[in-house]
């Protein structure tokens, strides 16, 4: 495994006050550093207080000069300092300087803008790189846009939450730094830049093929005793890691051999990498290190890794515990928390992609969060649909309502209610204005008895709502909708968005 610090959890803290002390004592003071995440070309959350923090040696006096505000502090016994500036309105480029005691502690960040800041985080959906979009071709030759902001977090899964992210740093958008950046995240961003006229910075903050577990603080998910199932899980995978490192190795021979005779190079189904599974850790690495500066919402795509049977049904009580303690954690309020919805994929009867749906469905109950539908741009033989443009100017609408205020539709039809009608059921939804079927006939309907049994059924609109029923049902108590892997979905609302898979079925 290549954990960050295999060690107890202050042990690495502790070494680090130890070489501060030793430093100090040889030198009189110790170089004053700031985390990755602040660098020259970052933008700062607008209409917040500027928090700026990093190591020096203990009790060392640190200044802070930025937007001509100036704050000082001591750094404190183990050598960490922090402070904050007030806040200031959207614009830039301006200039930061960090002295230390010393005549040459002197950091200065140039070309930092002040704008909204999102985090876009998840699994391989989300880290989808904009050269793989099929969209690349047109918009990656004018991917320079100066006021977007770019920084990438570097796959770091960790013991203990870290002090700083394993990153290069902050970058303006280019053709170059576009190209291997988050293709949702990119084309969120740029619709927000164009519409609201702000920089944006976005954080690239993903690792593919990832559980949602491995993103919620271990603590959190410690609180819900209906979680266990999870814990014993990473158990099992722990118990059996020495067969899996057996089972690489022995793939690699049998890679070797295929090239060394000039035969077909085997393929190997894929299997989770320990680390990235382990319920906390890329919390610890990936997500606590942000979580000292201030952001204006986060983006989500994740939930295919959560999907298997065993899985998907505690996927909502997982997910709500991450978005409450995400937002517990950064400590500045109830966030946008903007996610999308895993869409089809044929994948195998192991998984459960329609219960996964409907959970992140039910989610959008907790404040402020919004849901962007993408059952209809999926590619069902491929788990990586390459249309990831509509999928960011969803999430964008999405942010133009919550976060900005704009008056316009930003959800397809979300269904609200079931009411039998003797032999019928009529299905009642929000968002659905202009409700159409794009095929021409409504499909993907069922309808199920007391007994919970669901057939397929006809479906016709009325007005906002759709009526369903089939032969085989005489009393229809349950409906849904779009209920299996890779459904065949065709409902829309007037503003061209798709409706949600649901169920009405306890």
């Amino acid at each position: 495994m290549n954990l960050a610090m295999n060690l107890p959890k202050n042990a690495g803290r502790w070494f680090a006050v130890v070489g501060v002390a030793l430093l100090a004592g040889a030198q009189g003071h110790a170089q004053v550093t700031l985390p990755k995440i602040l660098s020259s070309h970052m933008v700062v959350q607008r209409n917040l207080p500027v928090h700026v923090w990093g190591m020096a040696a203990p009790g060392e006096q640190v200044s802070v000069s930025f937007r001509g505000q100036e704050r000082s502090t001591a750094a404190g016994e183990l050598g960490r300092w922090s402070l904050y500036l007030p806040p200031g309105a959207a614009g830039g480029p301006f200039q930061m300087t960090v002295t230390g005691a010393a005549p040459a502690q002197t950091i200065t960040l140039d070309d930092i803008l002040v704008g909204d800041v999102w985090v876009a985080s998840g699994q391989s959906n989300m880290e989808f790189m904009m050269r793989q979009a099929e969209t690349a071709s047109q918009d990656l030759p004018h991917a320079g846009i100066p006021d977007i902001r770019l920084l990438v977090v570097k796959k770091t899964a960790s013991l203990y939450p870290q002090d700083d992210a394993q990153t290069d740093g902050w970058a303006a958008s280019t053709p170059d730094t576009a190209k291997d950046f988050s293709a949702v995240a990119w084309y969120f961003a740029r619709e927000i830049e164009q519409r609201e006229h702000v920089p944006v910075g976005v954080i690239d903050s993903t690792w593919g093929g990832t559980p949602a577990e491995a993103w919620t603080r271990m603590a959190a998910l410690g609180e819900d005793a209906a979680l266990n199932p999870l814990f014993a899980s990473w158990g099992r995978m722990t118990e059996g890691e020495p067969d899996a490192l057996l089972r690489e190795k022995s793939k690699q021979r049998m890679i070797d051999e295929a090239k060394a005779a000039g035969k077909p190079v085997p393929v190997f189904p894929w299997v989770p990498t320990l680390e990235s599974w382990g319920p906390g850790m890329l919390w610890n690495g990936m997500i606590a290190p942000l979580t000292p500066m201030a952001i204006r919402g986060v983006i989500w795509y994740q939930g295919e890794s959560n999907s298997p049977l065993a899985r998907a049904p505690l996927y909502g009580r997982i997910f709500r515990a991450l978005i409450e303690d995400w937002r517990r954690e950064w400590g500045i309020g109830d966030f946008p928390f903007l996610y999308v919805q895993i869409s089809n994929f044929k994948s195998t009867p192991a998984e459960d992609w329609a219960t996964l749906r409907e959970q992140q469905l039910k989610t959008l109950a907790l404040r402020n969060t919004a849901m962007a539908v993408t059952i209809d741009i999926g590619t069902p033989d491929n788990v990586h649909p390459p249309d990831k443009l509509d999928v960011g100017l969803r999430l964008a609408r999405a942010a133009r309502v919550l976060s900005y205020g704009e008056k316009l539709e930003d959800s397809g039809p979300i269904f609200r209610q079931a009411t039998p009608e003797g032999t019928a059921i009529r299905a009642w939804f929000d968002h659905a204005g202009g409700l159409t079927a794009r095929g021409g006939a409504v499909t993907g309907f069922e309808v199920a008895g007391a007994d919970g049994k669901f057939v397929p059924a006809t479906a016709k609109i009325e007005s906002e709502s759709i009526v369903a029923s089939s032969p085989d049902v005489a009393q229809p108590v349950f409906v849904r909708y779009g209920w299996t892997n890779s459904p065949d979905c065709d409902l829309f609302n007037g503003d061209g968005l798709p409706a949600s898979p649901f169920t009405s079925a306890p």
